[in-house]
């Protein structure tokens, strides 16, 4: 068992644990809005339901407190400052204070309308400090006549009631410019699901051109892997600056079983050959703008050495690994399977900062860029006990080394090219 003080002096260790164990809210917290929190949406992005916070060394996460299994969790939360008059939060550990957190701050326009009337958040919402939009209608393995949709998934259940089912390009666009005006977002992540005639990359590209023609904003992409590979050479010259693919799962027999959809559709080769694709596009398209390819995985469904060998392959061709906790959300087919420990979990997340930091893919370097959702390489730094890719990371991020981080860049376009 983890004791107060490991967890007092390694926040990426307490941002695990809490993403595995949860959290209960204190009564006098838990209407974190009026002390300037976000309020606790149903689901994010299919993938989790939580709080919002700001661990020490900035850190952002996101804290299930509303699903059955932080009922018995050893974490406690409560506002500092039950009044509201404040954002700071304490999280305390078997009635231990552990931290002192920041409710992350709800932005003014997430009480605004669109100039059609449609609310804000329902067009898209802050997960962490960047802006997340699903745009089209919910992914169609959840809508077939025998529903085959990933497991753990809670998209089907979210859309109509956090997220609205259709999405104009023009209430986009307000949101996005509204969002960078006054959260001053710099990334902007457009997520889409299963279309039966793969007609998602249609509907992402013009809004990927309109968002970078009218705010020049980072923006990425997560969808299906397209059948037409050449669809991505136009989306990189569009200025696209990421696409990500969520295979979930390396294991074989775990995807196929997890993943129904995906497996029987697309298959787990698909989606690698995709990867494999879309790293090499970095020579391509406008050289000013930053190309990265992620392949996604869900860490607890999969023994831990599966998770591990899928870093590997990704980091070997150039890709960033994004590693997300799974999370038995209410609702899913999987709301009953126990979360992961961080004991099996610490040890893929100290490998996953580990492999990008030997092969020195650009980790860390997007400006004003942090994950609520997943634990990002670079924050796994602190599992490691490895001082010189820790130091050699830490170098990377001083202004001195914007030359290093330039030539990150430049390989980032450049690699397995």
């Amino acid at each position: 068992m983890l004791t107060a003080s490991q967890l007092i002096n390694n926040p990426a260790l307490l941002k695990l644990d809490l993403y595995c164990r949860g959290a209960r809210l204190n009564e006098d917290s838990t209407n974190v809005e009026s002390a300037g929190g976000r309020k606790v949406l149903r689901t994010r992005a299919g993938l989790g339901s939580g709080l919002e916070l700001i661990l020490p060394k900035e850190l952002w996460t996101n804290v299930p407190v509303v699903e059955e299994f932080t009922v018995n969790s050893p974490y406690d939360i409560g506002l500092v400052d039950p009044s509201g008059s404040s954002d700071a939060v304490r999280i305390r550990y078997h009635d231990v204070e552990v931290a002192i957190a920041r409710l992350s701050p709800r932005p003014g326009w997430y009480g605004k309308k669109t100039s059609t009337g449609r609310s804000m958040t329902s067009i898209g919402t802050l997960q962490g400090t960047y802006l997340g939009i699903y745009p089209g209608t919910v992914c169609q393995f959840w809508t077939r006549a025998k529903k085959e949709n990933c497991k753990f998934c809670s998209v089907g259940l979210n859309l109509g009631m956090d997220d609205a089912n259709e999405k104009t390009l023009d209430d986009i666009l307000e949101v996005v410019q509204t969002a960078r005006a006054e959260s001053k977002i710099t990334y902007v992540d457009l997520n889409a699901g299963h279309a039966e005639d793969e007609s998602y990359l249609d509907m992402l590209e013009p809004i990927v051109a309109r968002i970078k023609r009218e705010t020049g904003l980072l923006v990425g992409l997560q969808a299906p892997p397209h059948s037409d590979l050449s669809r991505y050479d136009r989306l990189r010259a569009l200025g696209l600056n990421r696409v990500s693919f969520c295979f979930e799962l390396f294991d074989r027999e775990c995807f196929e079983r997890v993943c129904p959809g995906k497996a029987n559709t697309y298959g787990l080769d698909r989606y690698l050959r995709a990867i494999e694709y879309c790293a090499k596009l970095g020579s391509k398209g406008p050289i000013s703008e930053p190309w990265v390819t992620n392949g996604e995985m869900i860490a607890g469904l999969e023994p831990p050495d599966a998770t591990i060998a899928g870093i590997d392959w990704l980091v070997e061709r150039g890709a960033v690994p994004t590693i997300c906790v799974f999370r038995p959300l209410r609702g899913t087919d999987y709301e009953n399977v126990p979360p992961p420990t961080v004991e099996e979990l610490a040890p893929v997340f100290k490998h996953l900062f580990e492999a990008c930091a030997r092969k020195r893919l650009p980790i860390g370097l997007a400006p004003n860029v942090h994950v609520s959702l997943v634990m990002l390489p670079e924050e796994a730094r602190f599992l490691s006990e490895d001082k010189s890719l820790r130091r050699a990371y830490a170098f990377w991020r001083t202004p001195r080394a914007a030359a290093a981080r330039a030539l990150l860049w430049a390989k980032a376009r450049a690699v397995s090219a």
